[in-house]
């Protein structure tokens, strides 16, 4: 970054209101966080007005009230591939026109003065208010080729804002940059956190269309994008193509608000299907391990949480089981628990069976069928938590068992246990 002009700037500031807070509020949306532009501003002023700098790349500041953010009118040149190969340059003699051309969408490069209520000064020299209106995701310049991120929010956005339609020049523009060669230069931590954000909007599916239809997907994610066209047993699959099917897992986890952790399980939980050898298809006889093994390179090549991995894991190799779980005897069950360290992580078994649900869910035509395979295993869980394990400890031990018989007789009584509480049940219904 780079400061230009005087050390002091005396000059009158002005301040604005942009991007989503003015975008979301126009649409008739809560707006929870409003971002600030200043314009004839410097550090120095802002500073001795009380404002606190966090900004590390660019001049932004917390107000010093509302910790609002306030950034510098700033304009930006690319200097080299990627996510960080740029310069910005802040001075007093930024204009907001120049502030307002480097940013993303349209949609988002809608200023507003500050104090102002309703749609009273808008500001808008690039359309963003008739897009709004006609439900488009426009780029606002040529510049938006200069980082390839955009890609990744306008994919976002296209989730969040699941009417709008991508403008078709600027489908064109980002196909362009795939074909350059620009997102491969994205960083990891940068990729997980916009697909994570968009793993969290309201229909994520349609992030992962906008990505594979400009060939961003089959950089960023090919062991998801390679899931098109790949076929299943129609009984079990009504939607039959495997990319199709997952994508109504994804929408079905945020109907069901599930948590991040859940999505990206449900995103990575199929991987597998797209290495199924062609002359058996259309089963896919062991795909759970492959899936798994899939997993691991996704995730150490984007860093992904240990929560959110640890998770994947688990459904990539059990939904299946969990599946059956119906057919399975109280035995098969406690292996089950076992497997999936329901005893000591129950909270993530919870979890993990939200994520078998919308599997199980994202179907054609069974998007409203219960799955009676979650609750029946929480009881199970609950009856085999049940079983008093220290004192069947203790007691093995006074008759001189060792570690592994301990835990056979241990197992031995949770096993008893859920048998009685299928019984309870079967009896009940």
């Amino acid at each position: 970054m780079r400061l230009r002009g005087p050390r002091r700037y005396t000059a009158l500031m002005e301040i604005y209101r942009v991007g989503g807070a003015v975008r979301d509020a126009l649409l008739g949306l809560a707006v929870s966080d409003q971002d600030w532009v200043v314009v004839g501003g410097t550090p120095e002023s802002l500073i001795e007005q009380g404002y606190l700098p966090v900004g590390r790349d660019f001049p932004v500041f917390l107000h010093p009230e509302t910790r609002e953010e306030y950034a510098l009118a700033r304009t930006e040149r690319k200097t080299a591939r990627g996510y960080h190969g740029f310069a910005f340059q802040a001075a007093p003699d930024v204009t907001l026109e120049d502030d307002l051309a480097r940013r993303d969408l349209t949609i988002n490069a809608i200023a507003q003065p500050a104090g102002a209520t309703g749609t009273a000064g808008l500001i808008d020299p690039h359309g963003g208010q008739r897009d709004l209106q006609a439900r488009v995701l426009r780029h606002v310049t040529d510049a938006f080729r200069e980082d390839p991120v955009r890609i990744l929010r306008l994919a976002r956005f296209a989730a969040r804002f699941a009417d709008f339609s991508v403008a078709p020049e600027t489908q064109a523009l980002m196909r362009e940059m795939v074909a350059n060669g620009e997102v491969e230069a994205l960083v990891a931590e940068r990729v997980w956190q916009e697909l994570a954000r968009g793993l969290m909007e309201k229909q994520p599916s349609r992030m992962f269309d906008v990505l594979r239809d400009c060939g961003a997907l089959q950089v960023l994610l090919p062991e998801v994008n390679k899931l098109w066209g790949v076929p299943q047993r129609a009984d079990y699959h009504p939607e039959v193509d495997t990319g199709i099917h997952l994508m109504m897992v994804l929408d079905m986890s945020a109907r069901l608000d599930a948590p991040l952790a859940v999505r990206f399980a449900c995103l990575t939980h199929d991987l597998g299907k797209g290495t199924t050898p062609a002359d058996v298809l259309p089963r896919h006889i062991g795909h759970e391990e492959r899936s798994a093994r899939l997993l691991k390179g996704v995730c150490e090549r984007l860093r992904v949480p240990t929560d959110c991995r640890e998770l994947a894991d688990v459904v990539a190799r059990e939904h299946g089981n969990v599946h059956r779980s119906e057919s399975l005897n109280a035995a098969a069950i406690v292996r089950l628990l076992e497997r999936c360290d329901a005893f000591r992580k129950p909270q993530r078994f919870e979890q993990v069976l939200l994520a078998c649900e919308c599997d199980a869910r994202g179907r054609l035509g069974l998007q409203d069928q219960p799955y009676p395979q979650r609750p029946r295993l929480l009881a199970a869980l609950a009856a085999a938590q049940s079983v008093a394990t220290k004192s069947i400890a203790e007691s093995a031990q006074l008759a001189g068992a060792t570690g592994p018989k301990v835990g056979e007789l241990i197992q031995k009584a949770r096993v008893a246990a859920v048998a009685r509480a299928q019984s309870t049940s079967a009896s009940a219904a």
